[in-house]
């Protein structure tokens, strides 16, 4: 059954989902925007492109057409604000990574979904927001809350998660039954299967890092569950902590069990060495699984097992990948609106899943575990998630890149004690963060 035709029998019997034409009879809530054409701004990444018949049935379905822009996602921030930044944009809907939300919104560049919502005439009775996975919505798609990105009774909604992710553990049972060794929960296991498997001459766990962003993302993965932050809660760096040196130094390990050439990889490169079997591990994006079943990427397919991210001082795993909102200066809000509802309702998700994609709702997730072994796993994962996994504040760029980013290599790439390399790099972020602002009443207040 056509999604279409779904709403329609939903509809039905459902008064308040109900537009009376004159004359008493049902109207179809997509006639009034038969015939707009929607411009979407999306990543060249393969969640988007599997979306692409997914896309043509809303246009079968709607009568609206939708033209996609894609560009490679490193560069689509610039384009986005360059386009959202005029007095009337191309753009109609736009993916961002959740990373840029903040940014969108304190430049006044997106439209709150809340006007939306409050519309009975484009509203779904059906789409049932709550079963969308609480982590990605509030990861990706709210801001203003607690400390400008976290939930909280000030924030507000501006987009819906599309290419959603958090992390999980994928290993080799094979490898694992070989070397008799048990799939670990903590994360003092998972340093002790690193340790066994180099002793076996077997590359462990494969990771990201590159200079840059790719290595901070790789350190992140430990910092979360190892107890560490970035920030205290007054906004004071704390990138040279206990917990965040220890990160650190896990990253140190993973670089010298891990396969050759980490400090040069990127994602793409550290998921092929495990889909190549260069390494016994892969911690990172549930992306993972669905590459290991793809004959094109994969030599490990029917040997992969996935489990938990480890557990240290607490549980907490990524989040992260894109969401999808509307610019404020987009001419086409309302039909936006009905392609972002349709995209991430809960029978979009399902086709999602068929296509290839990720879902992002429990209910899928739990209704798909038969051929989706990973399934379970990402649904037992997501309370865990944590929305603070990296702050989400303009700044981030800056300091992902040119300080952590920076720091971090000589962490992977040298034997210099890490203690020191951590403290400079908090120097300089306090440095960024004074400039920027964040310690002003703070000053203020000491001074009265």
């Amino acid at each position: 059954m056509t999604i279409l035709r779904h709403m329609k029998s939903m509809m039905a019997g459902t008064a308040l989902a109900t537009i009376v034409a004159a004359g008493g009879a049902l109207a179809n809530p997509y006639e009034p925007y038969e015939g707009t054409t929607l411009v979407v701004s999306w990543p060249s990444l393969s969640h988007f492109t599997f979306a692409e018949e997914l896309v043509e049935e809303f246009t079968e379905e709607t009568g609206i057409n939708v033209e996609i822009d894609y560009i490679q996602y490193l560069s689509m921030r610039d384009r986005q604000l360059l386009e959202m930044s005029r007095p009337e944009g191309e753009y109609d809907v736009v993916a961002w990574v959740v990373m840029w939300k903040g940014e969108y919104v304190s430049r006044g560049l997106l439209t709150p979904l809340s006007q939306f919502f409050t519309n009975p005439a484009i509203v779904d009775p059906d789409f049932d927001i709550d079963d969308i996975a609480d982590a990605y919505l509030q990861n990706g798609g709210v801001v203003g809350g607690e400390r400008g990105y976290l939930p909280g009774v000030s924030g507000a909604l501006y987009g819906l998660p599309f290419g959603a992710e958090t992390s999980i553990l994928a290993y080799r049972k094979d490898i694992f039954e070989e070397q008799g060794i048990e799939v670990p929960t903590t994360y003092d296991e998972l340093r002790a299967a690193m340790a066994a498997l180099d002793e076996a001459g077997i590359p462990a766990l494969t990771s990201r890092g590159a200079t840059g962003h790719q290595v901070t993302a790789a350190w992140l993965m430990h910092l979360a569950p190892l107890g560490g932050k970035i920030f205290d809660e007054a906004w004071n760096p704390v990138v040279n902590s206990p917990e965040a040196v220890e990160a650190a130094q896990v990253m140190r390990e993973v670089a010298q069990t891990g396969p050759d050439g980490i400090p040069t990889f990127g994602f793409g490169d550290a998921a092929a060495a495990f889909l190549q079997g260069d390494a016994a591990m892969h911690l990172d994006t549930l992306k993972i699984a669905a590459m290991s079943r793809n004959p094109d990427l994969s030599t490990i397919d029917g040997n992969v097992g996935y489990a938990l991210h480890p557990v240290g001082s607490r549980c907490g795993s990524e989040t992260g990948g894109f969401a999808m909102g509307i610019p404020a200066n987009s001419p086409n809000q309302e039909a936006a609106f009905l392609f972002l509802q349709y995209m991430t309702s809960k029978q979009g998700d399902q086709r999602m899943v068929e296509l290839g994609g990720d879902p992002v709702r429990i209910s899928t997730l739990e209704a798909n575990t038969e051929g989706f072994d990973e399934y379970p796993v990402v649904a037992e994962q997501l309370p865990c998630a944590d929305p603070d996994w990296r702050p989400l504040i303009p700044e981030w760029n800056e300091l992902n890149i040119d300080v952590l980013g920076q720091a971090l290599t000589k962490v992977i790439t040298t034997d210099d004690p890490i203690q020191p390399i951590m403290d400079e790099a908090n120097e300089q972020i306090r440095a960024i963060m004074e400039r920027e602002g964040y310690y002003k009443w703070a000053d203020y207040r000491a001074g009265e």
